[in-house]
């Protein structure tokens, strides 16, 4: 039975659902972006966490408590459908398997969990800020090009 099918009797019961777990480096600090679904309005609440030589570190939370050793190079945005992770001066013995965990609450639904390895060398530059240039710049030349196009009808008549 599917958990995320609604139930007319439980409206409290909702599902938060992970959809997508990447990492990739801004600078010299890991991003990591855990995309979900989101299907409440209920308050969110957030767990990042690596899992390094069989150990669970807490890395930011405000479900548990944080590692002191992450807590002052760690911090969290929440934006819609979309919980960052940004751990700063990244370096190898921050390798591992990092987990994203949301949590709805009142909803009780499972499935909130999602892993991602991550490796230095095999981490690809964030394409955020990259982008917005090119997406300018295009956008500038489209409007240049407007009154081009309409001198260019006018002559056509």
């Amino acid at each position: 039975s599917n958990p995320c099918l609604p139930f007319p009797v439980l409206q409290a019961a909702h599902c938060q659902m992970i959809k997508d777990l990447s990492a990739c480096l801004l600078g010299q600090s890991l991003r990591v972006d855990c995309h979900y679904e989101n299907k409440t309005s209920n308050p969110l609440t957030y767990e990042f966490s690596i899992t390094k030589d069989n150990r669970k570190h807490v890395i930011h939370s405000t479900i548990s408590v944080s590692e002191n050793i992450y807590r002052s190079r760690a911090n969290v945005t929440m934006h819609k459908n979309l919980v960052c992770l940004y751990l700063q001066s990244f370096t190898t013995s921050d390798e591992g398997v990092y987990m994203c965990e949301l949590k709805a609450t009142n909803d009780y639904t499972g499935n909130q969990i999602k892993n991602i390895t991550v490796i230095k060398d095999k981490l690809e530059k964030c394409a955020g800020f990259s982008l917005l240039i090119q997406n300018t710049s295009w956008l500038l030349l489209l409007l240049l090009s407007l009154p081009l196009l309409q001198a260019v009808d006018f002559v056509s008549l």
